[in-house]
């Protein structure tokens, strides 16, 4: 046993190894036939080294081989014979190919004595005994999934200080490469290409017959570059693709795209690498163009370059061209090109350009020339899309609409035509129920189809006008989740998302979209812009943000300039008169007013559209403190009053409102009116009702209802429920505070004023003041600094 333990430490190895060398240093006279069969860079060498050093401390004659693959046929017979003699001690090294007869031979008398010896990946423990001590887990882990645990791969990564390959690393695999023969670097490079395991792709590249090439992949598994699973190791398949000559890779990969695509398989994973490598032809043309309709669902921006790079001049190409760079939202380009074609005079492919054209004006804000442009387009969808935009640019169609053609798109654009119309002419559930229907026939295509706008957008859209958010949320969520649309219509899905979410006061919500949105550092187009500047508006105008209402107003001003009024723009709009109020900048939105006012009578005034409008210029005229206006919006909206659920109740809310502004304040009738409102899904307005309903009455009573009243809707924890959970958190600081003076002093940790926190909670900022100064008194902070801190941590 002492003269065991002083063996130097041995390599990391495996417990077959460490259980066959623990059985030489028992016996190392015993007679000893092995063979270690492994690919290469498994540790073979490395295994018969420490063979090798246990007989030599034992003074034992051993006789060790390595790469018997290698040896010449004499050779290999001869220690065949020295084997079948017994009673000695060989050890052989091969690896599983080139296997002559005569290796086989050797291996089947080694195996009748003893099984071979098969070296194993290491284990990710193993590869962290074989790092040094000073690689972290990311390093570990890094080197385990790029080597796949081959030893030989693992000795070369074992320099990396961080979790990327160096060109220094990969230079270390070039002697794997260069002295292999011409059928298995073609196979490597095939394997690069995601083919290794398509036997008829690599009989057509090798020219061989099925038997003939599965010797090729046995020789590509005898390098240790494959995983078990035989495709390339990743570290390998960087080595290959970057080690290996160009003209040769790409060869290859053209090579295995032109048998590809006479088969009909995919070839996108085929000829992507081949982008910007200069590869050309008829054959690699027609890969890319193919390539580019595989992209086409999932990236159009890849499709977009794949077709570029095809180069067809073609009318029919470029429309292709065009329609992925506007899935990808390159708006300029697919207009450009859509251009290109109209002007041509090239008949047949004139009307799919309009129709691509009339789709990125459409997102552009050009409602009426992008209708045009579908009108002058002969396809079914731009029928309908045609249809769709003269609603919305006020012109009602002069005949009914077709029959709907049985495809999904075409199906799903007839039922958006319908929706609209029904929107302008019928009850509101009506057209929300076809609209939602036709979002549901179009979400299994995703975002493999170019939309001028999706069902579920114009569904929102009607369900916010006529307070259904419940309804507008649901179809948004689906919308999002299915990527309806595609990259094209998500912002725009996100915005109204958001919208639904200002509706109800959750201005957190509203403003992270927003954030989101502009973290993504992409302009917005004008139609999704304006919807954009609108929620900073009402986010604003909801925080009593006076400031950033200024800030924000020039925008939405260039907004409304970019972007002709239509019907599908109301909302920002609306939004727009009340900050135009507030600023007392009404006349530079008074034409769009004007125009938007035209359009609905041109329309004959469908209450879905108008009545929101009439609300929000009740508002408009409220902030401005003109009563003449005020009653003439809350006598549009009684005359709707019988035209449906949300009509009858933002009529009884301007009825309330107008009562509440001459000092006539009906608490029964107030409550009635705010809670409606609450259930349109409308809290913010409905606590606002209530909440200045309570601080113009006289009647102490009447004020503590409905502040209360206001408080519930705007969905604040009520004072037992606040009480429980300081109960809950332990602090005795916490139940210091009364159930006003926490909710004072969270809003004031949130970051608002004295004047935003008295406008959410309906009290005069010097209310807010006296709250803070009572907290800071009880609490015995000397400082502001100080007390913020302690309510940071009573408070969390």
């Amino acid at each position: 046993m002492s003269h065991r333990m002083t063996i130097p430490t041995r390599p990391v190895l495996d417990q077959a190894t460490r259980q066959l060398l623990d059985a030489i240093a028992a016996d190392p006279a015993a007679p000893m036939r092995l063979g270690v069969l492994a690919p290469g860079g498994y540790g073979k060498t490395t295994v018969l080294g420490e063979v090798e050093r246990a007989y030599a401390q034992a003074g034992v004659d051993v006789t060790i081989v390595d790469d018997a693959h290698l040896l010449p046929e004499a050779d290999l017979l001869a220690l065949r014979s020295a084997v079948e003699r017994g009673g000695g001690r060989v050890v052989v090294a091969y690896r599983p190919w080139p296997r002559s007869r005569a290796l086989a031979a050797l291996a089947e008398s080694l195996g009748r004595a003893r099984p071979a010896l098969t070296p194993a990946p290491f284990s990710r423990d193993q590869v962290r005994q074989a790092l040094p001590a000073s690689a972290g887990r990311a390093v570990v882990d890094f080197v385990h999934q790029q080597t796949g645990g081959v030893p030989r791969f693992v000795a070369r990564l074992a320099a990396l200080t961080a979790p990327e390959l160096t060109a220094e690393v990969i230079g270390r695999f070039r002697a794997d490469l260069d002295w292999l023969d011409t059928d298995v670097q073609k196979f490597l490079l095939a394997a690069e290409a995601g083919a290794a395991l398509r036997l008829d792709l690599l009989a057509a590249l090798l020219d061989k017959d099925f038997d003939a090439v599965g010797e090729v992949i046995e020789a590509g598994r005898a390098t240790g570059l494959l995983a078990q699973d035989g495709t390339l190791l990743p570290v390998a398949r960087a080595a290959v693709a970057a080690l290996s000559r160009t003209d040769r890779r790409i060869a290859v990969r053209q090579r295995l795209a032109e048998i590809q695509l006479r088969s009909g398989g995919p070839v996108l994973e085929l000829v992507r690498p081949l982008l910007g490598s200069g590869a050309g032809g008829p054959s690699v043309a027609a890969a890319f163009q193919a390539a580019a309709r595989e992209a086409l669902p999932t990236d159009p921006a890849l499709a977009a370059r794949l077709l570029g790079a095809a180069g067809s001049p073609s009318p029919e190409a470029a429309v292709h061209r065009a329609t992925a760079s506007a899935m990808a939202g390159d708006l300029d380009a697919a207009l450009r090109l859509a251009d290109q074609v109209i002007s041509s005079g090239d008949r047949q492919h004139r009307g799919p350009a309009a129709e691509v054209a009339a789709i990125a004006l459409a997102h552009r804000g050009q409602l009426a020339r992008s209708t045009e442009l579908h009108r002058w387009s002969p396809s079914a969808t731009s029928t309908a899309f045609a249809v769709v935009g003269q609603i919305g640019t006020g012109r009602l169609p002069a005949a009914a609409l077709p029959v709907a053609p049985p495809t999904m798109l075409e199906g799903g654009a007839f039922l958006m035509a319908q929706g609209v119309l029904e929107s302008v002419t019928e009850e509101p559930t009506t057209a929300l129920s076809t609209l939602v229907r036709a979002a549901g026939l179009l979400e299994p295509a995703g975002g493999a189809v170019l939309l001028p706008d999706t069902p579920a957008a114009l569904a929102a859209l009607v369900a916010l006008h006529s307070g259904e958010l419940g309804v507008a949320e649901s179809v948004l969520d689906r919308a999002i989740a299915t990527s309806l649309g595609g990259g094209l219509m998500s912002v725009r899905h996100r915005l109204l998302r958001a919208w639904a979410a200002m509706l109800r006061g959750d201005l957190v919500r509203a403003r992270e979209v927003l954030v989101a949105l502009r973290k993504v550092g992409r302009p917005l187009e004008p139609r999704d812009w304006v919807f954009a500047v609108a929620l900073e508006v009402g986010i604003a105008r909801r925080n009593s943000d006076l400031a950033a209402l200024k800030r924000t107003w020039e925008q939405a001003c260039e907004a409304v300039l970019r972007h002709p009024v239509d019907l599908f723009t109301f909302l920002p709009l609306g939004e727009f008169a009340a900050a135009a109020a507030r600023l007392r900048d009404q006349h530079r939105l008074a034409p769009h007013l004007a125009r938007a006012r035209e359009l609905l009578r041109q329309l004959g005034d469908p209450p879905l559209w108008s009545v929101p409008l009439h609300w929000s210029g009740l508002h408009a005229a409220i902030i401005a403190e003109e009563a003449g206006a005020a009653e003439e919006h809350a006598a549009e909206l009684a005359a709707n009053r019988d035209r449906g659920r949300y009509c009858a109740i933002v009529s009884a809310a301007a009825e309330s409102w107008l009562d509440v502004l001459a000092g006539k304040v009906d608490p029964d009738r107030v409550e009635r009116a705010a809670r409606g409102l609450h259930v349109a899904g409308q809290w913010w307005d409905a606590a606002r009702l209530a909440g200045q309903a309570a601080i113009r009455t006289s009647d102490r009573q009447a004020m503590v209802r409905l502040l209360d009243c206001a408080r519930l809707l705007q969905g604040r924890p009520v004072g037992a429920k606040r009480a429980a959970e300081a109960g809950a958190e332990g602090p005795a600081e916490v139940g210091k505070l009364s159930d006003r003076e926490r909710e004072v002093a969270e809003l004031v940790l949130s970051g608002l004023t004295y004047k935003q926190v008295g406008d959410r909670l309906f009290i005069s900022a010097k209310t807010v003041e006296h709250h803070m100064a009572r907290i800071r008194q009880r609490l015995g902070c000397s400082s502001r600094a100080e007390l913020l801190d302690q309510l940071r941590q009573l408070l969390g």
